[in-house]
Parts: C-alpha cells; sequence; structure tokens
C-alpha cells in the first residue's frame, strides 16, 4: 500500500481531500500585502515659519521598513493639485522653501532629500468642473465650465483630524449664486495598514495609500438634468509609458452591490503609481445602492491648451512647458441613473498610491458558496457510499448457512 503521498493504483495523483480544498480556496483572502504596516503621518505646512496662519499644503508621509510615500495636497495659488513621490529610503525627508514657494517663481522650491532616492514621482491636477445635460454627455457643454483655479478654499487646518489621519479641501465660487450654499469639497485620508472604508464602493486600501473622496454638494445646477464631469491632468517623472487605463472584471461584487468592475489610472512602471476606482458614484452620504450612479472615464490623451496654474507641479517639476502632460475625464451619471439635481449631491472615491495597486480577492461570502457548491456534491457522496455500505454490512450479518 502507498503512503498518502503517493500515486494511486492507475498511476495518476490521488485527489485532495475536500478540507484541503477548502483550505486552497480560502488561502488567496486569508493572504496579506506584501507590504508591512506604516508609520503614517498628517502635517499641515511642514517647517512653516509664520506669521499668519498657515498655507493650504498638507503632507502626507508614510514610513516603511525600506522605503517612504510622500503625498502633497495643496489648494494655493492655483488649481487644486495631489504630488506623490516614492523614495527608496526610510529616512528620506520632505524640504519646502516657503519663501521661494509662495514667492513668483516657485519652481525647485518642494524637494525630497536625498534627491537620489526618488524612483517615482507624478503630479494629478483638478482643473475644470463641467456642467452638461443628459443629452449632450458625449458632446460640447451648453455651460461655461467651472475652472477651479478661480475657487476660493477654506483653511485646512479646522478639518485635519491627525488621529484619523483625515483632512479636507472645501473650495466655493464666492461670487457664483450656485455655490451660495454649496461647493466641492475633496478629503483625504490616509491608511497606515490594508482594510476597507465602511461606506461602499469600499475599496481595499493597503499601507501607505491615500483614499480620495469628491463631493459637490448644495451646488444649484443649471439645467433641470444637469450631470457633471471633472478634468484631471497628470504628468509623472522619468522614462516610461505615458499614463494609460486598465480595466479589471470580477464576479464578486459583495463590497460593491452591482459592480464588477475595478478601473486604474497607471503611471510608469509596474513599480509606479496608481490611481484606483470603482465605476460608480453616489447621490447620497450614506452611499446607499439605489443612489448609484455609473461613473466613466475617457482614456487620457495630450493635453492641449494653456497649462493652469499649479504650485505643486511648478515647486517639484519646474517651471515647464510640460510637453507629457495628459488629460483625462470622469463623468457621473447618465441616463439609466439619477441626475444631481435629483439629490443635489454627489460622491465618488478612489484611491491613491505606488506600486502594484490592490486587487480584491474574493470575499467570505462568495467563498462559502463556492465551498459548499465543491464540497456538498463530496458529502453526499460519502453519505451514499456509507448508507450502502451499512446496507451490505446488514444484509450479511443477516445471512445463516444451511449446513
Amino acid at each position: 500500500m502507498g503512503g498518502p503521498g503517493e500515486a494511486g493504483c492507475n498511476g495518476g495523483p490521488r485527489r485532495p481531500p475536500p478540507g484541503l480544498l477548502l483550505l486552497l480556496l480560502l488561502l488567496p483572502a486569508l493572504a496579506l500585502h506584501p507590504g508591512g504596516p506604516h508609520n503614517v503621518t498628517l502635517e499641515l505646512s511642514p517647517g512653516w515659519p509664520g506669521p499668519g496662519p498657515p498655507p493650504n499644503v498638507l503632507h502626507v508621509w508614510a514610513v516603511g521598513t525600506q522605503s517612504t510615500v510622500h503625498a502633497v495636497w495643496s489648494s494655493e495659488r492655483g488649481v487644486p493639485t495631489g504630488l506623490l513621490v516614492a523614495t527608496d529610503r526610510p529616512d528620506s525627508v520632505l524640504h519646502i522653501n516657503w519663501t521661494r514657494l509662495l514667492g513668483a517663481d516657485p519652481a525647485g522650491s518642494l524637494t525630497l532629500q536625498p534627491a537620489a532616492s526618488v524612483r517615482f514621482a507624478a503630479v494629478l491636477l483638478l482643473t475644470k468642473l463641467f456642467e452638461f445635460e443628459e443629452a449632450s454627455s458625449s458632446g460640447p457643454s451648453p455651460y461655461p465650465p467651472y475652472p477651479l483655479t478661480n475657487f476660493s478654499w477654506d483653511q485646512l487646518g479646522p478639518t485635519l483630524n491627525a488621529s484619523a489621519l483625515t483632512a479636507t479641501f472645501r473650495g466655493r465660487l464666492a461670487a457664483d449664486p450656485a455655490f451660495a450654499r454649496g461647493g466641492l469639497a475633496l478629503r483625504i485620508q490616509a491608511f497606515a495598514g490594508p482594510g476597507r472604508p465602511r461606506l461602499p464602493p469600499r475599496l481595499r486600501h493597503v499601507a501607505g495609500s491615500c483614499g480620495l473622496q469628491l463631493e459637490l454638494d448644495g451646488v444649484v445646477p443649471r439645467g433641470n438634468r444637469s450631470l457633471f464631469r471633472l478634468e484631471l491632468l497628470t504628468l509623472s517623472l522619468g522614462p516610461g509609458p505615458p499614463p494609460r487605463l486598465e480595466v479589471l472584471s470580477s464576479i464578486d461584487d459583495e463590497y460593491s452591490p452591482a459592480v464588477f468592475r475595478l478601473v486604474r489610472l497607471l503611471w510608469g512602471s509596474p513599480t509606479g503609481g496608481y490611481l484606483q476606482w470603482r465605476p460608480v458614484a453616489f447621490s447620497s452620504p450614506g452611499a446607499e445602492r439605489g443612489d448609484a450612479l455609473p461613473a466613466r472615464a475617457d482614456a487620457p490623451r495630450p493635453a492641449t491648451g494653456e497649462t493652469p496654474p499649479s504650485l505643486l507641479l511648478r515647486a517639484f517639476f519646474g517651471p515647464g512647458p510640460y510637453p507629457d502632460l495628459a488629460a483625462l475625464n470622469l463623468s457621473w451619471g447618465g441616463p439609466d441613473g439619477a441626475a444631481y439635481e435629483d439629490h443635489r449631491y454627489l460622491s465618488w472615491s478612489a484611491l491613491l498610491g505606488v506600486g502594484t495597486p490592490p486587487s480584491d480577492d474574493f470575499s467570505p461570502l462568495v467563498l462559502g458558496i463556492t465551498a459548499t457548491a465543491l464540497g456538498a456534491p463530496t458529502l453526499l457522496l460519502l453519505a451514499g457510499g456509507l448508507a450502502l455500505l451499512l446496507l451490505l454490512l446488514r444484509r450479511h450479518s443477516e445471512y445463516h448457512p444451511i449446513n
């Protein structure tokens, strides 16, 4: 007789027991992301000498065992901008020359030291908010756009929560009656370890990544069935392919009901950066399934026209020009969903990070269903075999020879 690991009588390998099959199914869900926990800090305007309130410059600093991820966000002197920098040292430090940054020429005023440790950098600019009607979703907007460079932004300090690792930029067009009781908000959430937010779309995050939530709340639309579209500009540092979109499909929608796709904007090589989201937005703060709106993204294209002012773009990438600057549009809503007018609220979430984007493993619910589907036939077969064996033993025990 062969041992447990030997081949069967037919020369082929023995089939693993059902318990081993279930364990193999559960391993992907139990596996942790290779990036360990990070020491994450949020700080407002690091090194600000004063006097006066500090400028709206937010620094997210995630220190790992062998690397550091720096994310800098600002709404000062231009459009809201996010700068993502990854270094291969845990002791890299952000330096800001405030006199130069807020002066006439901010080029070179924001650096990472040591400079040789920088292995990836990308910038993301939120430039224009377009309003359009459902019927013209693929054509030009009938209304003038809202340039975000014209927005006035509240002080960031009162919204910063260092323990919860959150901060919120809130802006509005002060002279526009449409923004009298509403505005645009960009909420930044840093993560020191893996997990998922409480509300949909419940994007899986990893250590060192940043969550972004864009909210349009209380703005009076100019049309009865208005929808909104946001223009983004992006630029990455160093050689490599231009930014590209990648769409992944899944059969599991437990975390985001009725949403089976994941969209990624990828910069550079696999060790570069990513902006990841599900193609869904919500028309209520509670993010109920009935308030879900479709979210669409155009493929990145070369940016045309004049580059809008951005403090962080010039401070880190220099005075320009920027021939590799790319543009893409994000739009929310459509003929099959509610218009903005129905609730006057819109929320969209994404995840910004460096390295391999986190992918969705099968949820415990789907794993349980799969294990049940695979295990039930095996259990029925075992039960049937046991019943047949008991029947044969009973017949044998009732047999009495004549002689």
